[in-house]
């Protein structure tokens, strides 16, 4: 490159001569879906079990979802860390209203203490997508969403994670009607919303790189949680 001044070279050649900038993240993404379903007298949380970072897989068989009472299932996604120890302190925390009230805690109950922790984390929020299935205390089911913040609305059913985008037209379709007109509106039972979760796991493990493996499955019923494994794709 010639100049007035000479030749003065490239823009690559002084690339070692501009300032460097070092930055430090806290958060990495480790994947991740979950789907919530609730009916009448029923709820259903399921969710895959890869571990991922990037195009790794560290784990093929870690669900996302777990037991927290005999009536109530949460899925967490996004940095594993993070997951791990958010539920480890939910856990801890029903205990000692357990030990402290000789009762477990209700299912909107458990929603608002989980609302309560993230927002005392909102200067340095934990990144987690949280939804909490559950029976109410009529018995009927309920699924909460949480916000990063700890705001939270309760839902007839909902999908967070990688593959959300993927997992959420179809339950908009089948249980919520949207945008359909003239529809005999049957209620959904228990056995439709099963295969309705796992259909649309298997169409997500298609075309999310970051959902796969396998499908644990939570149905909350008033006999209490009973799970089950559907295998997915494996890469």
């Amino acid at each position: 490159m010639l100049h007035s001044g000479g030749y003065r070279g490239s823009m690559d050649e002084y690339q070692h001569l501009r300032p460097l900038q070092h930055c430090f993240s806290p958060y990495t993404f480790n994947g991740g879906t979950v789907l919530a379903i609730a009916g009448e007298g029923f709820s259903t949380v399921a969710s895959d079990t890869c571990l991922s970072e990037g195009y790794s897989i560290h784990n093929r068989d870690l669900p996302n979802c777990c037991k927290l009472t005999g009536q109530t299932v949460i899925g967490c996604t996004g940095f594993h860390g993070d997951c791990f120890t958010f539920t480890q302190i939910i856990d801890a925390r029903l205990k000692m209203y357990k030990h402290s009230n000789n009762k477990t805690m209700t299912s909107g109950a458990t929603a608002e203490l989980l609302s309560t922790i993230l927002y005392s984390c909102r200067f340095f929020p934990c990144y987690v997508d949280n939804i909490i299935g559950g029976l109410d205390e009529e018995g009927k089911g309920t699924v909460d969403s949480f916000y990063p913040a700890g705001s939270y609305q309760r839902d007839a059913y909902k999908a967070g994670g990688s593959a959300s985008a993927v997992l959420q037209p179809l339950p908009d379709n089948q249980i919520g009607f949207k945008n359909m007109e003239n529809v005999e509106r049957v209620p959904l039972t228990l056995e439709k919303a099963t295969q309705l979760v796992k259909d649309v796991f298997i169409s997500a493990a298609e075309r999310d790189v970051y959902t796969g493996d396998s499908l644990k499955i939570c149905t909350i019923t008033k006999d209490g949680i009973r799970e089950e494994s559907v295998p997915l794709r494996k890469d």
